[in-house]
């Protein structure tokens, strides 16, 4: 069952958003050449106690971290560590916080120095189909139109849509009802309705999309080694449209 959202709950998961958002700033200026992924998770932990918020990540199903740190070839579910990020890599930083049980979920995708052009088109893109995806987020809309809107900016722009991850609905737990993929044809799916809160979570591949999980349990990568971008926003559908909640 998809559960909706007061006024006030979105309320209380505006302020868990903007610590995700501070999360991701602190992440972001960590993100140098020389740093380690362990490193990024530091910052987002100072963030977390500073804000007196808890971490949705840490412990779930055992994850080990606050962040999930995926460079270059990495999709998702990154686990923190020693690896060195160098100049030219690009970094997904996919990090949540809870305050007063209520949840929120958010990611981006940051250069480490000077990336190439191909990179820099690859977080362009990934980052503006997640904006129109939520642009595309109306009452009344159908769930697959969310997913169509993504997988039409990629395929237009020669990148590939992962399919085996996909968004979520958000609220006292991190993942709810409903799934958001990020493909499918439009006009099919959940009627959206006031008061849905979801996790919308672009992931696209400069290669091929297909995937693999490293035997740490965690860690997805592309097959090909081709690099991959992750752009995720937590939106509450209210009366007046789509509003992002992880913003600063």
């Amino acid at each position: 069952m998809v559960l909706r959202k007061t006024p006030q709950q979105i309320a209380i998961m505006r302020k868990a958003g903007r610590v995700v958002a501070e999360m991701h700033e602190a992440c972001r200026l960590a993100a140098k050449p020389g740093a380690t992924t362990g490193d990024l998770d530091a910052a987002a932990r100072d963030v977390l106690d500073r804000r007196h918020a808890r971490s949705n990540f840490l412990g779930y199903h055992g994850f080990p971290a606050v962040a999930c740190i995926s460079p270059n070839e990495v999709i998702v579910h990154g686990i923190p560590g020693e690896r060195v990020l160098e100049d030219g890599d690009i970094v997904s930083i996919d990090c949540g916080a809870i305050i007063e049980g209520w949840h929120a979920d958010a990611a981006i995708t940051v250069p480490v120095g000077t990336i190439d052009a191909a990179s820099q088109r690859l977080l362009e893109v990934t980052e503006a189909s997640l904006d129109l995806a939520i642009a595309t987020m109306e009452i009344g809309a159908h769930l697959g139109d969310l997913g169509a809107a993504v997988e039409k900016t990629a395929l237009a722009a020669g990148f590939s849509v992962v399919r085996e991850y996909v968004g979520h609905g958000i609220g006292t737990a991190m993942h709810e009802e409903p799934e958001v993929p990020n493909y499918g044809p439009a006009g099919r799916g959940l009627r959206l309705r006031e008061g849905i809160v979801l996790a919308i979570e672009p992931m696209l591949a400069a290669g091929k999309a297909t995937t693999r999980t490293l035997d740490d349990g965690w860690t997805v990568v592309t097959v090909d080694g081709s690099r991959a971008a992750h752009f995720e926003h937590t939106v509450a559908l209210t009366d007046s449209g789509p509003e992002v909640l992880t913003l600063p």
